[in-house]
């Protein structure tokens, strides 16, 4: 699937985003943090891709395990927008639930087993 110039924004709408992905094919993680979660991640892009549009001052920073994977979520309303990935770290994902006018429950995303990559137990 070519990629697509797609729009979309945290909840509260402080941090609007725009990235040239297609939506599919989606993935689901079962790691500690993606099982937490539940979110629908994009296909991967490269950081260039991705373009932040406003409120990058409220996006934060999480890390955990090996911290390699950056994970960011909106400060105000605590919503995963996108992430680094830590199987390779060129790549990127959006959450799908972020993106204007996709229902990520309509999509087909297979998990992925992250959790046997951990290093440090459940973390």
């Amino acid at each position: 699937m070519n990629p697509t110039t797609l729009k979309g924004a945290c909840h509260c709408g402080a941090v609007t985003f725009e990235v040239q992905t297609p939506v599919e094919p989606a993935v689901r993680c079962d790691c500690s943090l993606c099982r937490r979660r539940g979110a629908v991640m994009s296909a991967p892009f490269t950081v260039d891709k991705l373009r932040i549009l406003s409120g990058e001052s409220e996006l934060t920073l999480y890390q955990f395990n090996t911290r390699v994977a950056k994970h960011y979520f909106c400060k105000r309303c605590g919503i995963y927008t996108f992430h680094q990935t830590r199987s390779n770290p060129d790549e990127w994902r959006v959450n799908v639930g972020c993106i204007d006018g996709v229902d990520a429950y309509s999509i087909d995303a297979p998990v992925k087993n992250g959790a046997s990559s951990s290093v440090v137990g459940n973390t």
